[in-house]
C-alpha cells in the first residue's frame, strides 16, 4: 500500500536551498538564436578587411566566407542557422554587436549627441535666451547664421513650408557642438 509523506519538510531542508539551473523557455532561445543569425547576416556584408578587425575564430570566419558564395535561398538560410550557431558556441556576439554598430554609427556616444543636438535646436526655438546659453557654452558657434536660421525656421513653420531651415538648423548646431569636441 502507498502512502503520502505527510510530515513537514525539518529545518536542515529550508536553511539550504535548492539551486536549480533555470533554463530560458524555448521562445526565449528561438530568439536568442534569430539574433545570432541576424548578427551572422550582418557580418556576412561587412568587408574582408573589417571582418579580418574582428579577429573571429577560423571556423566561424570560414562560414561566413562560404556564406558570401552561396545564392540559393534555402542553402544560404541553412548557412546562416550554422554561423547562428557556431557564434553561440565560439563567438563573443555582445562584442561583435559592438564593434559592428561602432562601424555603422550606432555607438552610444553618437546617440547622447543626437539627442543633446536636438535639445538644442528645441530650447533655440522656444527659448529667445538659448542662443545666449549656447553661445556662452560654445563661444566658437556661428551666431548670425544661427540667428537666421531660427528665424527661418519660425517662418517655415508658420507658413506651412517644408523644414528646410530647420534641417539646416540641425546640421549647424552637429557642427557646432562637434567642433567644440575637436
Amino acid at each position: 500500500m502507498f502512502r503520502y509523506d505527510t510530515s513537514l519538510p525539518t529545518q536542515d531542508s529550508q536553511d539550504s536551498p535548492v539551486e536549480e539551473e533555470v533554463q530560458p523557455s524555448r521562445t526565449r532561445r528561438k530568439l536568442d538564436d534569430q539574433a545570432l543569425q541576424d548578427l551572422g547576416e550582418a557580418l556576412v556584408a561587412v568587408s574582408e578587411e573589417k571582418l579580418a578587425e574582428l579577429d573571429l575564430p577560423e571556423r566561424l570566419g570560414d562560414a561566413i566566407m562560404h556564406a558570401r558564395g552561396i545564392s540559393k535561398f534555402g542553402a544560404l538560410r541553412r548557412q546562416m542557422q550554422y554561423i547562428g550557431r557556431l557564434m553561440r558556441e565560439e563567438g563573443d556576439a555582445e562584442t561583435i554587436r559592438a564593434r559592428l554598430d561602432a562601424w555603422n554609427g550606432v555607438s552610444v556616444e553618437e546617440t547622447v549627441r543626437l539627442h543633446l543636438i536636438e535639445r538644442w535646436r528645441l530650447r533655440l526655438l522656444d527659448d529667445e535666451k538659448a542662443l545666449d546659453a549656447l553661445i556662452a557654452e560654445y563661444p566658437r558657434a556661428e551666431i548670425q547664421r544661427l540667428r537666421t536660421l531660427i528665424r527661418n525656421t519660425k517662418r517655415e513653420k508658420e507658413a506651412g513650408k517644408p523644414p528646410k531651415s530647420f534641417r539646416e538648423l540641425f546640421q549647424v548646431l552637429r557642427e557646432t557642438l562637434n567642433s567644440q569636441h575637436d
